[in-house]
């Protein structure tokens, strides 16, 4: 028999009965059921129960066992009692009965529990990873993420792509976050990047003749962490492709995410039908440019209901140039105890809250009523009007009110007006924001998800995907500085001609894929001769003499023949964690850092040691 198992802690089922079988995992929890020890067992694949009674040779070491601990166990197989079947458990019809017992690792008292889901703070966490990816969901999630990377790699081969690596210690890039560098010992003053992304290989890779790259890319960005952002390091699956426009592009990702989804999303609905949504729609509607179309909600601009109306703080700001003020429909959200959980939510967001109006049914007076019935009596009073038949019209007892502080001070008709705009009626609300676009819509997109949220409106059990298209090349700094919004490599619409005008108005043919409130890809199609590429980064600032020291080697390259070509990434990271559904990017993978970029486990970053720093010809400054 092998020294350490004749099978996994999965393989076993009620055809193994009465074999002799050796096994190998952690012990994952005794039981004592007075004088009859359980073990769980564990291993990478699965879970078995292992026994021993007193007369068992094994039951004096399983008595002593910790949690943990990692043991081979020798004994027989044994169908379980019907009545003790689990069938939560690929081995549940069977046990195995111990007759020897060897620990392999002896474990300390632990840290934090690998059994049970228990809430552990994360840094204790991350200090002890190799328990914590020993919890079942953790080590579901990774094994998850294995399998997505595997499915990706075979539907690109699959779709005619061609996998090639690229280098990982190369040339500082503008990618729109802070480098890694790392000194060069034989050049002493000079400084290599890790990659924030292949970006400029591979184009070059289209530019050498080769057709359809794709790659399983590490890319490394010094930024700030977010819930679905890693602050060091994250993967992407890379791809580039000559000869293609736009929707080329499209068609060549479209398979391959959707049957991703479709493999993994665990039932949940993946949608078919991925509109292209321009940046500036985007905005106005979702109020975000990765929008979460699970959500119907779309907000409107109501400006003009507003415009020398009664509710002086939205007239007096639409007197400014470039303001507006913006509607987010609340289907059903039509009560005051719901407005004022938007309100609260509105404060936490550093605003004072937010306008509402809600319709409700009211009753009517009895002067109302009265006024009705002697209208009814005037009509009968006619001949000829028989509007009724043969049936007494009857006096509805209630009416559609709109309430709240901005309906008393703009009155009914503009009310009126607002409500069939917006498509709402009793029970329903709307909420408002007003000022710049640029300054609320950010707030007004987190707004229309929660109030999505709140009320069940957005359907939490299927994947929507949408491109987001029309995105502007450029972008005002805080300090009034023109400067690339997104890619600097892509292609501005309209080629030489559109960099002549306003830099502000200029649109590139850059596209991100939007699903369930996350960007999963981010492309373009390449701004591919140097003319154009020198006039689009000397509106950025860029002299010619700066881009050809920074990316000298891809303009040489473009002025010997470069094809069209455009491509696109998606993050892998983020990927998982929407299929795993998960909230925190950390959940999915194996040994992230924490907020503050450091790995607790591993000790990084570390101080060098003076005999390093010297190699490298460097000096550490003293904190200031």
């Amino acid at each position: 028999m092998h020294a350490y198992r004749s099978h996994t802690c999965a393989d076993l089922t009620a055809a193994h009965a009465g074999e002799t079988v050796r096994l190998s995992g952690w012990v994952h929890r005794v039981r004592d059921h007075g004088g009859v020890l359980f073990v769980d067992l564990r291993d990478h694949y699965g879970m078995t129960q292992v026994l021993a009674d007193s007369d068992s040779p094994a039951f004096a070491a399983m008595e002593k066992l910790r949690a943990e601990t990692v043991i081979r166990i020798d004994g027989r197989v044994k169908l379980r009692d019907a009545a003790l079947v689990n069938p939560k458990l690929p081995t549940g019809e069977i046990e195995v009965y111990a007759t020897d017992l060897e620990i392999l690792g002896p474990a300390d008292e632990l840290p934090l529990p690998v059994f049970g889901d228990l809430d552990y703070p994360e840094e204790t966490r991350l200090a002890y990873r190799f328990l914590d990816l020993r919890r079942e969901s953790l080590h579901d999630n990774i094994m998850l993420r294995s399998k997505v990377v595997r499915s990706l790699r075979n539907r690109m081969w699959d779709t005619g792509f061609t996998e090639f690596q690229t280098p990982i210690i190369t040339a500082s890039s503008p990618e729109g976050a802070r480098d890694f560098l790392v000194p060069s010992r034989l050049h002493p003053g000079k400084f290599y990047a890790l990659p924030q992304a292949p970006q400029q290989f591979k184009q070059l890779i289209m530019v050498a003749g080769f057709d359809r790259y794709f790659q399983i890319a590490p890319c490394f960005r010094d930024e700030d962490p977010r819930a679905d952002r890693s602050p060091t390091d994250f993967y992407q699956l890379d791809v580039e492709m000559s000869f293609v426009e736009q929707e080329d592009v499209f068609a060549a990702i479209q398979p391959v995410i959707q049957g991703l989804f479709e493999e993994f999303g665990a039932g949940r609905r993946v949608d078919t039908d991925w509109p292209r949504i321009p940046f500036a729609e985007a905005m106005l509607k979702y109020g975000s440019d990765k929008p979460d179309l699970r959500n119907p909600i779309e907000m409107q601009v109501v400006s003009d209901h507003f415009r020398d109306s009664g509710f002086a703080i939205f007239a007096k700001l639409l007197e400014q140039e470039g303001t507006e003020v913006r509607a987010i429909p609340a289907p059903t959200g039509g009560s005051r105890k719901f407005a004022d959980r938007m309100n609260a939510f509105a404060q936490k967001e550093g605003l004072p809250g937010m306008g509402y109006i809600f319709w409700r049914k009211v009753e009517k007076s009895a002067d109302e009523i009265a006024e009705e019935e002697a209208e009814y009596a005037e009509m009968r009073k006619n001949p000829n009007f028989n509007i009724f038949g043969d049936s007494e019209p009857t006096i509805a007892r209630f009416k559609t009110e709109a309430a709240g502080p901005i309906a008393k001070n703009i009155g009914l008709e503009r009310t009126e007006a607002i409500r069939q705009q917006l498509g709402l009626g009793v029970g329903d609300a709307a909420f408002f924001l007003g000022g710049k676009p640029e300054a609320f819509e950010a707030v007004a997109g987190r707004a229309r998800n929660e109030i999505g949220r709140e009320l069940g409106l957005t359907d939490e059990n299927q994947f929507k995907f949408a491109w987001i298209v029309d995105f502007p090349m450029y972008e005002k700094t805080d300090e009034g500085k023109i400067d690339f919004s997104h890619n600097p490599f892509s292609m501005p619409q309209g080629g030489m001609a559109a960099l002549e005008g306003d830099p502000l108005a200029v649109r590139g043919y850059q596209y991100d894929l939007a699903c369930n409130g996350y960007e999963l890809v981010s492309g373009a199609i390449r701004n591919h001769k140097p003319e154009i590429m020198f006039k689009a980064f000397e509106l950025a600032g860029y002299p010619a003499s700066e881009v050809e020291k920074r990316f000298g080697g891809m303009v040489k390259a473009f002025r010997y023949g470069a094809p069209p070509h455009g491509g696109c990434a998606a993050g892998i990271d983020r990927i998982v964690m929407l299929l795993a559904d998960e909230v925190n990017i950390r959940e999915v993978i194996m040994f992230p850092m924490n907020q503050r970029a450091e790995d607790l486990m591993m000790g990084a970053p570390s101080e060098p040691t003076n005999e390093q720093l010297r190699e490298l010809r460097l000096r550490v400054l003293p904190k200031e």
